[in-house]
């Protein structure tokens, strides 16, 4: 299978994936690990942005009614970390194209 690309209105690309999902741990600040299935990603004024859900929270069909939206930013040492979009206006703007992407609601629960 291949991955699509959807285009927002904006012109920008999403890239959902229909191949095996991709897993990634991520870690809290007590060194408790969380993995979680990549199910699309993004390039918005420069910055990267993954969609993702919780390990084996989809349905059997692959579907999904919540997921989370993280920034990838590139620290000084040239590692890379995930991170939590804290402006809103940011973080309206990329849910928004997700949502249309995958033809969901945004919830702010």
């Amino acid at each position: 299978m291949t991955d699509n690309e959807k285009k927002p209105q904006d012109g920008s690309e999403i890239i959902v994936s229909d191949d095996e999902p991709e897993i990634i741990s991520l870690y809290d600040d007590n060194g408790n690990e969380f993995k979680f299935e990549i199910i699309g990603a993004c390039v918005d004024r420069g910055s990267q942005y993954f969609a993702v859900i919780p390990e084996g929270s989809a349905d059997e069909e692959g579907d999904f009614e919540e997921f989370i939206i993280y920034k990838q930013i590139t620290n000084e040492d040239g590692t890379r970390d995930l991170v939590e979009i804290e402006d809103d206006d940011e973080f309206e703007r990329i849910a928004g194209k997700f949502s249309d992407a995958f033809d969901c609601e945004i919830s702010y629960d």
